[in-house]
C-alpha cells in the first residue's frame, strides 16, 4: 500500500479564500437579519459570533495578501 502525502496543492488558495470571505460576510448578513427577531440574550449571542466572523475575515484577507504575494514571486503555479 502506497501512504503518500498528496502534494500541497497551492494553485487556488487565493480563490477558495475570498470563497470563504463572501461566504462569512453572508452568514453575517444572516445572522444581523436574524438579530431583527431575537431576544437580548440571543442578539448578544450573534453579536459575539459575528465578532469571530471579523476577526477571521481579517485573517483569511491577510492570507490572501500572502498567498497573492506567493503567486506573484512564482512560488506558487497559479
Amino acid at each position: 500500500m502506497n501512504n503518500k502525502p498528496k502534494p500541497d496543492d497551492r494553485s487556488n488558495n487565493v480563490e477558495r479564500l475570498q470563497d470563504m470571505v463572501q461566504n462569512t460576510i453572508g452568514n453575517m448578513e444572516r445572522a444581523e437579519e436574524t438579530m431583527m427577531n431575537a431576544n437580548s440574550e440571543q442578539r448578544q449571542e450573534i453579536e459575539e459570533k459575528n465578532a469571530r466572523r471579523r476577526e477571521s475575515i481579517a485573517g483569511m484577507r491577510e492570507e490572501i495578501k500572502d498567498e497573492a504575494a506567493a503567486r506573484e514571486n512564482g512560488q506558487i503555479e497559479g
